[in-house]
């Protein structure tokens, strides 16, 4: 590397090509006896190299080297271009005044192609500023000079950095064309780091446009390129982050942005990144309801941005803090005031964040009072409900829906939100991942929220009942995309399932497996990845909620649907050909309570507590008085429904004494149990009985089962791993699995059944065409939900629902294994008699002993669907 001047340079492609051997080659040159101008090459790739990938002080102590170097060797040229990288490295480091004047300098030493190179990096730096003019202007300059060299590398980044201004301002279009074009220059070049770029931008673009899964997949695929190269990804995640966030992924997000930060810190890297980091933290504490810590993070990024002097990403983080601020309950004239002059200077930077703001600031103007103010910035919000991605027209009906409540027109209300909601149900379903599509429902819970209150204040039960169904359980009203036949994904699985199964062997031989959970969470999040870069079906208007359609299936039951509006519980009883309304106690309330029977289930489900059994029913009791008040005695003598909201699916309902001597089944919304209805059972009336490793009884109920069934298929030991029980439970008439059940809190489709081999995760159920017509779940825990979005449900039961299950039989506490045997064996022997699951749960309760163990053990199963 030392032959010669143009060998040297040869070194400065090299740092984003393949990064580690351009810094070895260039500490190799200093190690020698190199001329000025060959030390100036290398300082100059070192500080690069430390600049994007390590410590920015390191790499201005290397650039302001190799621009002293360049002057000794007498090279304007050489000068110029070091000045480029220099004014970059003051910029990335918060010294935002010397950074623009070395670009000045390098303009003025620098001619034709290396003056076109230092005016595109001024461009980035005016991008990294917010002053998308300038850069949009620099880089034009710099094209037509680099287009005339044929200098193809700079060409690309100089496109690459067009499409991303275009994507701030939001011309999608133009980004794409701009994208385009450069990955096209990328594939006849070999810098790799710049390949990456590529593929991220793109997964930006994709973003913008509302295709989050492909902008997932682009993402994922930029990391490992990145990886390859042993780079870091800052900005890469910050756009992951943003994903994430629309996604309703907004905790995972923050837990992403303080670790890049915290890395960011240790290495001592650029501040402008770290500014960067922080406002994406602040924005994900304020999705994901915090927000003091919202408010930390953005107030620490409003003060480095300051002193950046980028005002563009100060207005953009002084934005989240006013959110922040309103969230933490900070209301005031002053408020307003400050979120219009923000709104006002996002639309002169001509911000897609702009109509947010507006909304903000009209929201706050009309908590106070301020019907005037409020109009005026609502009206400006609502012009972006027409056009733009989908999270923007949502923030136009939103801001719509609030105008029409200011003027008391309940009938605008409800068709802004109607709007809005059909906008996020096309939205909703271009995802194909069943996580996606539940937690992506959280963007329309105020729409809902406006719309409820807007019947409760101006219709009768009926509307609010349409309404409630509007935003309840939306994920499960059609079937997740199938996963792809994709051998890494299939392969992850069998390894997760590997690992899994070696874990818990170690745990219970009393071994430590800090090394086989570290390999378990890395699988999980690579088969996770992977199942959210599914994309859904093309849009269409699915089923839609009718109530008359409901009445008339009811027959001479109930359905009970549980409305929650300002956290006060309204009860929709439906039946007797209408819908009466009762208001009851308070949500939290409620909550509280069933969680303390939660507590004394627990305890139950142990020999020596009976004397627990008084204090769980009387709970039962006060319960049934918190959420059914005097709509339980008007239940009439036939069947009934239950359909809670998301925060109230651990409640134990046979336990509340006006549902205790019941049919009784629950279901997630009632379109859901209307959908279950509907659904046939397949035809060769197939049945399989499973038994899992590990159960105190050994599954000692299915062996008699067995006998009673006739020729049923038995899987069990050996016979009852993974592959073979998915075999047989595709298609199924009646499944019964006797295995442990694990409830993953954190990362609910994780939760599994116990099998051979591993563990049976909800993933595993997606695979299946159709799953069994009725299936019973006889352990712990297996009815336990996560309850995510606007009022979604993701677990073992609802991932079943939409895949062709009509009915399912679960636990939402531990149980008594010995107690569960008895139980089960007179549920099917109800069902054998042709009796629905609701109706043999009955019976099968009432056939128990009296003792608290085996009615504890009762009350914790449920009936879900209507089979």
């Amino acid at each position: 590397m030392t032959a010669g001047s143009d060998s040297v340079l040869e070194l400065l492609p090299m740092v984003f090509a393949a990064p580690g051997e351009a810094l070895a080659g260039a500490r190799e040159v200093l190690d020698g006896d190199p001329t000025p101008f060959q030390a100036s090459v290398a300082n100059h790739v070192i500080g690069i190299w430390q600049r994007d990938f390590g410590d920015i002080r390191l790499a201005l102590h290397h650039l302001r080297r190799a621009r002293d170097l360049a002057a000794r060797a007498d090279s304007a040229e050489r000068e110029a271009d070091v000045l480029g990288t220099l004014g970059v490295a003051l910029v990335h480091a918060g010294r935002t005044r010397q950074g623009l004047e070395a670009f000045e300098r390098g303009i003025s030493r620098g001619t034709g192609q290396t003056r076109a190179r230092v005016l595109y990096r001024r461009a980035y730096v005016w991008w990294v500023l917010g002053r998308h003019p300038e850069a949009l202007e620099d880089v034009r300059r710099a094209i037509a000079v680099l287009r005339q060299a044929d200098d193809v590398i700079w060409i690309a980044r100089a496109l690459t950095l067009r499409a991303t201004v275009h994507l701030a301002l939001g011309a999608v279009d133009r980004a794409d064309a701009d994208f385009t074009a450069a990955e096209r220059l990328w594939e006849t070049t070999g810098q790799e780091h710049d390949k990456a770029d590529a593929v991220e931008s793109r997964g930006l673009a994709a973003f913008r446009s509302g295709d989050i899964p492909v902008a997932l997949q682009l993402l994922d695929e930029a990391e490992e390129m990145y990886a390859k190269l042993a780079t870091p990804t800052f900005m890469l995640t910050i756009r992951r982050c943003e994903v994430l966030m629309s996604a309703g992924l907004a905790g995972e997000a923050l837990t992403h942005a303080d670790a890049a930060v915290r890395l960011l810190d240790g290495i001592g890297g650029q501040s402008t990144r770290k500014a960067e980091l922080l406002l994406v933290a602040a924005r994900a504490a304020r999705l994901a309801d915090d927000p003091h810590t919202a408010i930390a993070r953005a107030a620490v990024a409003v003060r480095l941005f300051a002193a950046q002097r980028r005002t563009w990403w100060e207005t953009h983080a002084r934005l989240v803090l006013i959110e922040a601020r309103l969230a933490a309950g900070r209301a005031s004239g002053r408020l307003v005031a400050d979120a219009a002059s923000v709104a006002d200077r996002l639309a002169a930077f001509g911000s897609p964040s702009a109509p947010e703001a507006s909304l903000l600031a009209g929201r706050i103007a009309l908590a106070l009072g301020w019907t005037a103010d409020a109009e005026r910035h609502l009206a400006a919000a609502a012009r972006s409900r027409h056009g733009g991605p989908p999270l923007a027209r949502m923030t136009g009906w939103a801001a719509q829906a609030l105008r029409a409540q200011a003027a008391g027109s309940g009938r605008g209300v409800l068709e802004a939100c109607r709007r809005g909601l059909d906008v996020l149900d096309d939205h909703r379903t271009t995802l194909g991942a069943s996580e996606l599509r539940a937690r992506a429902t959280a963007q329309g819970a105020e729409l809902a929220a406006l719309a409820q209150r807007a019947s409760l204040a101006s219709g009768g039960p009926r509307r609010l009942l349409v309404w409630s169904e509007r935003w309840r359980a939306t994920a499960l009203s059609t079937p997740p995309t199938r996963p792809p036949s994709d051998p890494t994904l299939l392969s992850g699985l069998t390894a997760f399932r590997e690992i899994a199964a070696r874990a818990e062997e170690a745990r219970m031989e009393g071994h430590p497996v800090p090394a086989l959970e570290r390999e378990q969470r890395r699988l999980e999040r690579e088969i996770r990845s992977r199942t959210l870069h599914m994309r859904g079906d093309a849009p269409g208007e699915g089923d839609r909620f009718d109530p008359t359609r409901l009445l008339a299936r009811l027959g001479a039951g109930r359905l009970v649907e549980l409305a929650v509006v300002d956290g006060r519980v309204h009860v929709l009883l439906c039946g007797d050909g209408r819908v009466r309304r009762f208001e009851t106690g308070l949500l939290a309330e409620a909550m509280a309570e069933a969680e303390h029977i939660q507590a004394g289930l627990r305890r139950l489900a142990h020999p020596g507590a009976e004397a627990r059994l008084p204090v769980v029913e009387a709970a039962g009791r006060h319960l049934e008085e918190l959420l059914l008040g005097e709509a339980a005695r008007h239940l009439g003598s036939g069947p009934v429904v239950v359909v809670p909201p998301g925060r109230l699916h651990r409640v134990p309902w046979a336990l509340l004494p006006s549902l205790r001597d019941r049919v009784l089944s629950v279901s997630p919304s009632a379109g859901s149990w209307l959908r279950a209805l509907d659904t046939e059972p397949p035809s060769g009336g197939r049945h399989v009985l499973v038994r899992g490793p590990g159960l105190a009884t050994g599954g000692a109920e299915v062996p008699d089962l067995a006998d009673q069934y006739g020729r049923p298929t038995v899987l069990e030991h050996d016979d009852a791993e993974v592959p073979r029980v998915l075999a047989e439970l595709d298609g199924a008439t009646l499944a019964h699995i006797a295995a442990h059940g694990t409830f993953r809190a954190d990362s609910p489709l994780f939760s599994s059944l116990r099998m051979a081999d591993g563990p049976l995760i909800v993933h595993d159920f997606e695979r299946l065409a159709r799953s069994p017509y009725r299936i019973i779940l006889s352990s712990c825990d297996t009815a336990r939900l996560a309850s995510v979005g606007a009022d979604e449900l993701l677990g073992l039961v609802t991932a079943l629902l939409p895949l062709g299950t009509a009915g399912v039989i679960a636990s939402s506490a531990p149980v008594n294994d010995a107690a569960v045997v008895p139980l089960m064996l007179s549920l099917h022997k109800g069902l054998s008699t042709g009796l629905s699951l609701a109706e043999a749960l009955r019976d099968a309760r009432a056939a128990l002993p009296g003792d608290a163990v085996h009615q504890a053990t009762g009350w914790a199963f449920s009936a879900f669907g209507a089979a």
